[in-house]
C-alpha cells in the first residue's frame, strides 16, 4: 500500500544530505554505466570480428607454397616449391568427400591493363567457376566464369565495380565491351561486387586455362583454394578442417619431396581455425569486460551500504523514539530498505538509459578496424539493473537490522 507519509520521509532525508546521496548515486550509475558500454563494445568486437569473416567463405582453405628450409633425400634446402595443376587434380579426386567448392589460382604477372585511352594496375587472376562462391562474390551485372569459358580457352574477363568505375567512366554498360591485357582482346561478361570492399576489388579474373595458356603459365599454379563441405557445428567444422589441412600438406609434401618437419614450404591457411582464434579472443575480451563491469557495480553497492549505515547512525536517536512509541522491528528495517531501493533503483536506471542512449546515438557511426556497431541485449542491461536493484535492498537490509536491534533505551543516549 501507498504510504505518502514514507516517502516524504525518505525525500527530506535525501534533501538533508543532497551531496552525500548524489555521489552514492553515482556511484551506482556509473557501474551500470560502465557495464553497458563494455558490454555494447565487446558486442561491437565480436560484430567486427564476423564482419571480416563476411568477406570470404568461411570454411575456406588457402594453400602456397615457398622455400624449402631443411635437406630431405639428398635435395638441398632453399629449394622453391610449385604448385602444378596435378597437384590440384589430385586434391580434388583424393579429398573429394571433403570439398564443398575448389579452385586452382594463376596469378597473371606484368601485364599492361588498357581500356581505349584509360589504363590502370589492377591484379589478374586466372580462376575456375567456383571461385566465385570461395571468394564470397556478388555479380552485379553479367555471369561469372562458367565451365564452357574454360574448356574453350575463352578470352572473357569479369572486373569489379571499383575498376568499371575507374576504367570505364562514361560506360553505363560495360559487358561486351573488351579489355586489353598486354594488347590481348578480353570480352567482359561480367561485374562483380565483394563484400569485403574496395580493397576486394583490384582484381579483375579470368579462365584459369586461357590464363596458363597465354601468358606462357604452362600447367603452374600460384594457390590452391577450397571450401570444405559444411559442418553442423562449428567445433566439428573447425576439427573438420585441420584434419584436412594435415592430409593436404601430407600430401604435398610427399610429392615434393619435403622434409616432413619443414613447416615453410608448404603454406595452409584455415579460415576456420583463424576464425576460432579470433572467436575465443573475443569470448576472454567479453568475459575481462564482464569482470570489470561486475566490480565497478560492486563498488556502487558498497558504497549504498555504507551511506545506509551512516543514515542509520545519523537517526539513531530518531529510531529509538520511534520505538519507544510502539514502531514495529519490521516498519524500521522497511523505512530503511525504502531508502536503499529508491536510491539504487533511480541511480541504476539513470545509468542505464544514458548508456544505452549513448550506444544507440554513437554506435551505428563507430568505424573502427574490428569493431562494428557496438551494441548490448536489452534484457541483459534490465536483468542487471534488476539484479542491482536487489543487491542495493540486501546492502539497505543489514545496516536495517542493525537499526531494528537498538534498544530504545541505548538509542535515546545516543549524542
Amino acid at each position: 500500500m501507498f504510504d505518502i507519509d514514507r516517502w516524504q520521509e525518505i525525500f527530506d532525508t535525501i534533501r538533508k544530505n543532497k551531496l552525500r546521496t548524489f555521489l552514492t548515486g553515482l556511484s551506482v550509475a556509473s557501474g551500470i554505466f560502465i557495464l553497458v558500454i563494455l558490454l555494447g563494445f565487446g558486442q561491437g568486437f565480436q560484430n567486427g570480428i564476423k564482419k571480416e569473416f563476411e568477406a570470404d567463405a568461411t570454411n575456406r582453405i588457402w594453400v602456397w607454397t615457398q622455400v624449402t628450409t631443411k635437406e630431405h633425400k639428398g635435395l638441398n634446402p632453399g629449394r622453391r616449391i610449385q604448385l602444378k595443376n596435378e597437384n590440384f587434380e589430385y586434391s580434388n579426386t583424393a579429398f573429394a568427400e571433403d570439398l564443398e567448392y575448389k579452385s586452382g589460382v594463376f596469378r597473371v604477372q606484368g601485364i599492361s591493363i588498357n581500356y581505349k585511352q584509360e589504363s590502370g594496375t589492377y591484379g589478374v587472376q586466372g580462376v575456375s567457376p567456383d571461385y566465385q562462391r570461395i571468394e564470397n562474390v556478388k555479380m552485379v551485372s553479367g555471369r561469372y566464369l562458367n565451365q564452357l569459358d574454360l574448356d574453350a580457352n575463352l578470352k572473357v574477363v569479369v572486373i569489379s565495380k571499383k575498376i568499371k568505375r575507374e576504367m570505364m567512366k562514361k560506360v553505363e554498360n560495360p559487358l561486351n565491351e573488351y579489355l586489353q591485357l598486354s594488347g590481348i582482346n578480353f570480352k567482359i561478361i561480367g561485374v562483380y561486387a565483394d563484400e569485403g570492399g574496395e580493397r576486394e576489388e583490384n582484381r579483375m579474373y579470368i579462365p584459369i586455362t586461357t590464363a596458363q595458356h597465354i601468358f606462357n603459365g604452362q600447367n603452374k599454379l600460384a594457390n590452391m583454394s577450397f571450401t570444405l563441405t559444411p559442418q553442423e557445428t562449428f567445433d566439428e567444422s573447425v576439427f573438420a578442417a585441420n584434419k584436412f589441412t594435415e592430409k593436404l600438406k601430407n600430401y604435398l609434401k610427399k610429392a615434393h619431396q619435403v622434409a616432413p618437419d619443414d613447416n615453410s614450404a608448404i603454406g595452409v591457411w584455415s579460415a576456420e581455425e583463424e576464425a576460432k582464434r579470433y572467436f575465443t579472443l573475443t569470448n576472454n575480451i567479453a568475459l575481462f569486460f564482464w569482470f570489470v563491469g561486475i566490480c565497478t557495480i560492486i563498488a556502487g553497492i558498497v558504497g549504498v551500504s555504507n551511506i545506509m549505515l551512516i543514515i542509520v547512525k545519523d537517526r539513531t536517536r530518531e529510531i529509538g523514539i520511534r520505538k519507544a512509541l510502539g514502531a514495529k522491528p519490521w516498519s524500521i528495517i522497511g523505512m530503511i530498505l525504502h531508502e536503499a531501493i529508491f536510491v539504487t533503483a533511480v541511480s541504476g536506471f539513470a545509468g542505464l538509459i544514458f548508456s544505452m542512449g549513448l550506444l544507440e546515438l554513437v554506435g551505428p557511426n563507430v568505424e573502427v578496424d574490428y569493431v562494428s556497431n557496438p551494441t548490448v541485449n536489452f534484457s541483459i542491461a534490465m536483468t542487471m539493473v534488476i539484479l542491482l536493484i536487489i543487491a542495493g535492498a540486501i546492502a539497505g537490509f543489514f545496516p536495517a537490522w542493525r537499526a531494528a536491534k537498538v534498544q530504545p533505551i541505548e538509542a535515546l543516549r545516543d549524542e
